[in-house]
């Protein structure tokens, strides 16, 4: 128990004198051990890295989560390591309300089979959005909070200790100069002594021993020469801890460009995730209005189903008769209509602006009016006049059909 009274009476002197330093240094009176401009500009590179890591980490957490319950509710179970139970999609929610509101409206209805279709696709975008919720909190959010709460804090304790011991060492400095003025003090008061002395020399023959005089001279000197050659031994350990403390700081800081390395592969992991939901998206939408089409072409009556409610996949965008007319679907117009409408549209298909392109993703054709593509090849690419701008004309070899703009890379 004594110990450590007394190891608390020392942290305490030593904290106490810590603060004079500081106190000192900032109303300019005391002198500042100033650090090396390179390791100087590493500080200043790392403090710009937190503060900038901090507020992307934040607002990203928003764009993922706009809802701060929720975002507070997965703080809290990060915190306390527990897994987050799953939550359900605003997307998977509204898909299901869709769901219990085509069964009370009756399913069998065009409202209620439409609310079914709809709901599908919401409950696959709902999918999809969270796969890419999980997804960007693995690649991007985690190395964020795991530089934050674990790098950053071995950097701010290491500084801490940097900063400490240049507190120690312009403290040795400040003791040295004192004890060296003091010195300079006994020195002239030892001169003065022996100055004075020559008035009194008959009083100190007299005396037994005639060395009295000049020991008490040494014996006066003596404690200025200690207390100098004491704060010289301080300063050099001080220093050699500062300079120890600043190497390891050094190579802590330096470190940062593997952190920039690394949040870079992190951040295009995040957009390539990005760019895979937002496609997912757009292709389910894509299916979604044509299935809505096909719905609205099957109510409507015949000579205005074309005009109504057009097709995206008309069957018009194959090159061969057979195949356009494999593709007809079944409440198309009268077949006087047929032939003078697929005449007009194939009248279209000369090639306009036909290039190369490469498949980003995998697409399956939904019918025989698409074309089937597998990530990474090359296709032949080419629009007609009129024709749906999210959408190309694609061939490979013998096989020709309508492909997403999305899926491809257009290479010149």
């Amino acid at each position: 128990m004594d110990f450590n009274v007394k190891k608390l009476a020392s942290d305490a002197g030593v904290f106490f004198t810590r603060a004079v330093q500081f106190t000192e240094e900032k109303l300019g009176q005391a002198e500042k051990t100033e650090l090396d401009p390179h390791l100087e500009n590493l500080i200043t590179r790392a403090d710009s890295t937190k503060n900038w890591t901090e507020k992307i980490l934040k607002q990203t957490e928003v764009l993922l989560q706009p809802n701060p319950s929720a975002r507070i509710e997965e703080f809290i179970y990060d915190k306390l390591d527990k897994k987050l139970p799953s939550r359900t999609t605003n997307a998977e929610l509204l898909g299901q309300y869709m769901l219990d509101a085509a069964i009370e409206f009756g399913s069998d209805t065009p409202y209620g089979k439409t609310l079914i279709t709809v709901a599908e696709y919401q409950k696959r975008l709902g999918g999809a959005e969270r796969e890419f919720l999980h997804t960007s909190a693995v690649t991007f959010l985690s190395p964020l909070r795991n530089f934050l709460e674990g790098d950053w804090r071995t950097i701010s304790k290491e500084r801490r200790l940097l900063e400490n011991r240049r507190l120690d060492l312009d403290i040795c400095k400040a003791r040295l100069k004192k004890a060296k003025l003091a010195e300079a003090k006994a020195a002239v008061r030892s001169n003065f002594n022996s100055s004075s002395s020559t008035l009194r020399s008959e009083t100190i023959r007299a005396q037994p021993d005639s060395d009295s005089f000049n020991m008490t001279r040494v014996v006066s000197f003596l404690p200025s020469s200690r207390l100098v050659f004491q704060a010289e031994h301080e300063l050099r350990v001080a220093q050699t801890e500062f300079d120890r403390q600043a190497e390891v700081t050094r190579l802590l800081l330096e470190g940062i460009s593997s952190t920039h390395l690394n949040h870079l592969r992190c951040l295009q992991d995040f957009a390539e995730a990005q760019a895979t939901y937002y496609a997912q998206c757009h292709h389910y939408m894509q299916d979604l209005q044509r299935e809505l089409n096909r719905c609205a072409n099957a109510v409507s009556a015949p000579h205005s189903s074309a005009s109504v409610c057009p097709n995206p996949v008309s069957p018009a965008f194959l090159s061969g008769p057979a195949s356009s007319g494999a593709a007809v679907p079944a409440a198309s117009s009268s077949s006087s209509q047929k032939p003078v409408t697929l005449a007009m549209e194939q009248s279209q298909l000369p090639v306009t602006g036909a290039r190369k392109a490469r498949v980003l993703y995998d697409y399956d054709a939904h019918d025989t009016s698409e074309l089937s593509l597998l990530a990474d090849e090359l296709i032949t690419v080419y629009t007609v006049p009129g024709m749906d701008p999210d959408w190309l004309i694609g061939e490979r070899g013998n096989e020709k059909g309508k492909v997403p703009v999305t899926y491809l890379e257009l290479l010149s």
